[in-house]
């Protein structure tokens, strides 16, 4: 019998769910606008401030976990409870971010006890104000020396830690934080 995701531990997932980095694929703009259209019609645009693809997947030319990242900022009045049905019943796993601010979910679509399945999506939920994925993924877009930069560091981490998501994240965590804050000092409020 297989085990259901949430019964795995991380070892287990990195096994099925290796770290994969792909060359920029055009088609992952129009499969996130696809996405973003049936996530307005599923939560009501009434219950939406912005959504966002960022990420990766969301710089041209830039080589990516073929992931697509959503940002869906929501609005205040909201009802979590309702939103998390609806996305849920969208196919998407959900998996609760004790770490992180409240509303700050995270739902999973594309995984499979037996592993990925179709298009791989992340989708980030959370109130307005909580922006730096967007400041990175402008950057990233502005300057293309820094993104090829970020894909180096990206495609070594791949190799040390392919089987180990949370070591790959956290490995890119210093570039990251360093970029967007050049990003904040060079855009300044743009959000």
């Amino acid at each position: 019998m297989t085990k259901r995701l949430e019964q795995m531990n991380l070892h287990e997932l990195g096994k099925l769910f290796p770290i994969i980095i792909a060359e920029h694929n055009p088609a992952w703009k129009k499969l996130y606008e696809s996405e973003r259209t049936e996530i307005e019609n599923v939560v009501g645009k009434e219950n939406i401030t912005r959504i966002s693809h960022y990420g990766s997947t969301a710089v041209p030319g830039l080589a990516a976990k073929p992931t697509i990242d959503i940002l869906l900022e929501i609005a205040y009045e909201a009802d979590i409870n309702n939103l998390i049905s609806k996305v849920k019943g969208m196919g998407y796993l959900y998996t609760p971010q004790p770490n992180n601010p409240a509303p700050h979910m995270m739902f999973m679509k594309g995984y499979t006890p037996d592993g990925f399945e179709g298009q791989a999506f992340h989708l980030h939920v959370r109130y307005s104000g909580d922006w730096d994925e967007l400041y990175f993924r402008d950057y990233l877009l502005l300057n293309p020396e820094a993104a090829k930069e970020y894909e180096i560091v990206k495609r070594k981490l791949k190799d040390i830690f392919e089987n180990d998501r949370e070591a790959y994240t956290q490995g890119k965590t210093e570039f990251i934080r360093i970029i967007t804050q050049q990003a904040r000092e060079k855009l300044g409020q743009k959000y």
